[in-house]
């Protein structure tokens, strides 16, 4: 497991995903990453930085964000 930084690039809070860019990778956007839901969607504003838990790192899409901050 890892956990990486990243920015919030769009939250949608009827699923509670999150699209995120990891920190050292400009060309890279995860989307449809579940978001900890015991972080309030008002604290989910894009441009804020992110972390993101990796259960499998082979695997980008089986992640979490699991904080937010600024």
């Amino acid at each position: 497991m890892a956990i990486r930084r990243g920015v919030l690039k769009a939250f949608d809070s009827g699923t509670y995903q999150a699209k995120v860019q990891i920190a050292g990778s400009p060309a890279v956007y995860l989307a449809s990453i579940p978001v900890a839901r015991n972080i309030a969607a008002a604290e989910m504003q894009t441009g804020r930085n992110v972390a993101v838990q990796f259960f499998d790192d082979p695997n980008p899409l089986d992640a979490v964000v699991i904080a937010v901050y600024t």
